[in-house]
């Protein structure tokens, strides 16, 4: 296993994500445990030490499963990760309630990480407004030794995230990214990433593998790499980018498999970066995959001709996202934050905007699509 230095401690590069942990029938909110066990058993033995949860994922479950398998290792084996849910607005005066239920969740008497969950345009008003006190709370653990490092997972903008280290960057130790070589422009990663180094914070990342989109490639792709490195499998090239990143100290996969927990350590097995003729191809697949989206250049001339004012560039961007990943949680997230009178659905179809589009998109169907998709 490869580890990366942070701080003093020695974090193995790969670290297991667990919103996604086998379950019993199709039923998110009844994992699998014996499988989880396992699978926690083997990552064990082979050199993971970092397990990342959540107040949500598998329905509150997922904490508490960790949390019961982890105990059965000594304490220093091992560094837990959860976080506070922030995407939900309804948290937002619960912080003390709810971190203190999280420990008993856990069976911790403290978290190694702990990060402000899914900041983003819907919450970072909240997370900023001193009256919640959450950050105050959270610092106040810290010096307390409940949490031993702060930090943040990030889905908003550049501009999002700006505003939240100019607030809080004092305190925060590293961020957490959707971070792959598809997203490297189609999320902005690549500037979210820069933004991060900026404030000199290291990065962790989340859905190496686009939630397994990266996993399997058409076989033209899966051909052309092939040729550049012939023992390579198609998930470890997603590994294979990360690797070449100076400033990412953590990955997290979320393994919903033992199959795929062991080719993933055994990819981690080895530290093998890319180089620059390797990741230009990678990226160029990169590019291919998004061919089929919306070919928009956020000119902007669109947005003087809406007669409702509507930021059409986002909201073509959100649509590409949102069928790209055939669903996902992103865009509806996103819209949910906006006013109701700048969604989608508060397009009028007057076509004003399709007149004066250099890339000619039929703008009107494209929203009145992504308004029923949603």
């Amino acid at each position: 296993m490869i580890y990366r230095k942070f701080k003093d401690l020695e974090l193995s590069a790969l670290g297991m994500g667990t919103m996604r942990l086998p379950v019993i029938d199709g039923d998110d909110a009844r994992i699998d445990e014996a499988e989880t066990e396992k699978m926690v058993a083997y990552a064990m033995e082979k050199g993971i030490n970092y397990y990342d949860t959540a107040w949500g994922y598998h329905g509150g479950q997922s904490e508490v499963v960790m949390g019961r398998i982890l105990n059965r290792y000594p304490r220093d084996k091992y560094y837990l990760a959860t976080k506070f849910p922030g995407y939900d607005l309804s948290n937002m005066d619960k912080v003390e309630s709810i971190f203190e239920e999280q420990l008993k969740k856990c069976g911790v008497d403290y978290f190694d990480f702990y990060l402000f969950h899914n900041l983003w345009e819907l919450n970072i008003d909240a997370y900023l407004d001193k009256k919640y006190g959450i950050y105050d709370y959270l610092v106040k653990q810290k010096e307390l030794g409940r949490i031993r490092h702060l930090g943040v997972s990030i889905h908003g903008s550049c501009d999002v995230m700006r505003r939240f280290l100019d607030a809080y960057g004092e305190h925060i130790e590293f961020g957490q990214l959707q971070l792959n070589y598809l997203d490297w422009t189609f999320q902005n990663a690549k500037e979210k990433m820069e933004l991060l180094e900026e404030y000199k914070i290291p990065v962790w990342v989340m859905e190496p593998l686009r939630g397994g989109k990266l996993a399997k490639l058409s076989k033209e792709d899966t051909d052309r790499l092939r040729k550049l490195r012939p023992d390579e499998d198609t998930p470890a090239w997603a590994f294979r980018f990360l690797q070449s990143l100076p400033s990412v100290t953590m990955v997290l996969s979320g393994m919903s498999d033992f199959r795929q927990l062991e080719e993933n350590i055994r990819t981690y097995e080895t530290d093998k970066p890319l180089n620059a003729a390797e990741t230009e191809a990678l990226l160029d697949i990169a590019e291919g995959m998004l061919d089929h989206t919306l070919p928009c250049t956020a000119c902007k001339y669109c947005v003087s001709h809406c007669p409702q004012g509507l930021d059409i560039p986002t909201l073509l961007y959100l649509y590409n996202e949102h069928c790209f990943t055939e669903g996902g949680f992103i865009a509806p997230m996103i819209v949910e934050g906006m006013p109701s009178e700048k969604r989608p659905s508060a397009c009028v179809g007057c076509r004003s905007c399709e007149a004066v589009c250099p890339q000619q998109i039929k703008i009107s169907e494209a929203l009145s699509d992504f308004t029923k998709k949603l």
